[in-house]
């Protein structure tokens, strides 16, 4: 990736998806590299502008580093949910090795975010607002959904 977009000490950092997005991308970094790393620079690669985006083909295959950050977006979410409805949420992902599959957010017996993958070896946001603007789109969403169908959301 090219130069950082992301600007050092930015105040969409502390937006609380965003400060959960960056515990979820630390938390899966097993060998440390992240450790010295800026919240920037973990973050980073979050974020594809046009230029990031032209860079990566339109036909391809996900990588496990790839995989992984949308497994810690949608652990993030669901972090989220959880943080404003009081409920466990547990998020399950399946991807083929093509890129295409299905994310759910599941609470008790109901699936309040169900999300189609597809092309997700572009996976990315134009900016680390249009980041927090979806997740938080999709944490409404779930709310919404939780608090319609409570009696499955508690089952």
């Amino acid at each position: 990736m090219n130069d950082m977009t992301i600007e050092p000490g930015s105040a969409s950092l502390a937006a609380p998806f965003i400060k959960q997005m960056i515990v979820q991308l630390r938390a899966m970094d097993s060998y440390g590299t992240y450790d010295t790393w800026s919240d920037e620079k973990v973050l980073d690669p979050m974020i594809l502008t046009k230029a990031r985006r032209r860079e990566i083909p339109v036909v391809g295959d996900p990588d496990e580093v790839v995989v992984s950050r949308i497994k810690a977006y949608y652990n993030a979410i669901a972090v989220r949910v959880e943080q404003e409805c009081g409920l466990m949420a547990v998020p399950m992902i399946n991807l083929s090795h093509e890129g295409f599959g299905r994310a759910l957010i599941m609470v008790g017996k109901l699936v309040v975010i169900d999300k189609a993958l597809r092309d997700v070896h572009r996976f990315g946001f134009d900016s680390v607002e249009k980041l927090d603007e979806e997740a938080e789109k999709q944490v409404a969403r779930a709310l919404t959904n939780i608090e319609k169908f409570r009696a499955a959301a508690e089952d």
